[in-house]
Order: C-alpha cells, then sequence, then structure tokens
C-alpha cells in the first residue's frame, strides 16, 4: 500500500513538472518573469504587494480557496489581476499547481507586463512541492508565526530565492528572536537573501520593491 502511494505522488509530481515546462516556454516567449509569492495564511503577503507593485510592469495570478478579497485589493492598484479559486473545478486544492496555473494563462495579459507574481494559496507544505513554470519564489515568514518555522517547514525555506521577515513593526509585543530566526533560516538554507520588512510602516519596502524590479534583468532559476 505505501509503495502504491509513493508511486502516485511521483507521477503526479512528474506531470506537474512537464505542465511547469510548458508554462515556462510561455513565459519566455512573452518575455515575462515570473515570481512564486509562498506564507501562510495572514503572513502578509497581499499587504507586501499592494506595497511595491506601483510602477512595476506587473500583473498579479491570486491564488485562493475561496473568495477574492486579496483579488479585489490588487486590482484598486491598477494592475492587470487574474483570480484563480481552488475551490472551483479543483476540489479545494491548498496550493496552486502547474495545471491550474496553465488554466489561468488564457487571461493574462502577457504581451502587456514583463512581471508576473504569482500569490500562491496560504499554506506552509504543499507549494513548496508544486512549480508552476516559475522563474524565482519568494517566502514571507511573519515575526508572528515564531522563530521556529524554518525547521519546522525546511522545504519551504529551501524553495525559495528569497525570504521576507514581515512584520518586524510587532517585534517590542511578539516574543520573536531575530537572530535565532536567522540561524534556523540559514541551517536549512545556507546563504539564502533575507529581507526585513514591515508592511505597515514601509520598513524595507525600498530593498524589496528593488529586488522585484531586477528579476526581469536576470533570469534566476531553471523551471
Amino acid at each position: 500500500m505505501h509503495r502504491v502511494r509513493v508511486k502516485v505522488v511521483e507521477d503526479a509530481l512528474d506531470a506537474n513538472e512537464t505542465i511547469a515546462r510548458a508554462n515556462r516556454d510561455d513565459f519566455d516567449r512573452a518575455g515575462v518573469t515570473v515570481v512564486n509569492f509562498m506564507g501562510a495564511p495572514g503572513a502578509g503577503k497581499t499587504s507586501l504587494l499592494e506595497r511595491v507593485l506601483d510602477g512595476l510592469r506587473a500583473g498579479v495570478l491570486e491564488g485562493d480557496v475561496q473568495g477574492s478579497l486579496d483579488a479585489d485589493r490588487l486590482a484598486s492598484l491598477h494592475v492587470p489581476v487574474v483570480q484563480l479559486q481552488t475551490s472551483q473545478g479543483f476540489g479545494g486544492e491548498c496550493h496552486l499547481d502547474a495545471n491550474m496555473v496553465r488554466s489561468a494563462l488564457p487571461s493574462l495579459p502577457l504581451e502587456e507586463i514583463e512581471l508576473l507574481v504569482i500569490e500562491n494559496v496560504g499554506n506552509l507544505v504543499c507549494p513548496a512541492e508544486f512549480r508552476v513554470g516559475e522563474d524565482a519564489r519568494v517566502m514571507v515568514s511573519s515575526v508572528a508565526e515564531g522563530a521556529d518555522k524554518p525547521l519546522k517547514y525546511p522545504l519551504m525555506f529551501r524553495a525559495c530565492e528569497l525570504v521576507l521577515l514581515n512584520k518586524i513593526d510587532l517585534l517590542p509585543y511578539v516574543d520573536f528572536d531575530v537572530a535565532k530566526f536567522t540561524e534556523r533560516l540559514h541551517t536549512v538554507h545556507p546563504g539564502v537573501e533575507c529581507l526585513q520588512v514591515s508592511a505597515k510602516t514601509g520598513e524595507g519596502m525600498e530593498a524589496w520593491h528593488q529586488w522585484l524590479a531586477r528579476l526581469p534583468g536576470r533570469r534566476m532559476i531553471e523551471a
């Protein structure tokens, strides 16, 4: 029974990888750089995007299990936003996979943008396992989640090119040790870049904006 389950998972990941490569080919032809934006529910992913998308030739693919609250917030920035609800036809999946992203491609104005941010469903496990055709992955972790998260969810932190430590404005009020978080992060992903930011106060937003703005000029990873 265990072997059958492993085989099913391997087949699903192989099929996803094939579709992810097809997505990547389409993105490359359009000259669009793609970021897979991941993090737990409430980590502040949407708020961080609200702070930095202005002035970028960017679009957003917004993934949620249900509802359009985040997509509506981003649409107010006058950037192209496409909502993808995993509860509609995908069984309420807790992550986006390559096939879901592919289903949304006809609705994305790829010819109008140079950067596409795919805001994944809030989850610290599944999104790390499913590539969607992205060039880079960004992981958001907030100080409210605790400094132990890199050790508890190492795959998520190993899978990214950038970690955003968000909500640092709360540091005086929560039991969070930045030094321990950083040490644990570099234990599971040595050398990964980490920016300390606050979507509320704007601290660190310039560095986060510059990181995104540089992406179209450098393809970061191979799918």
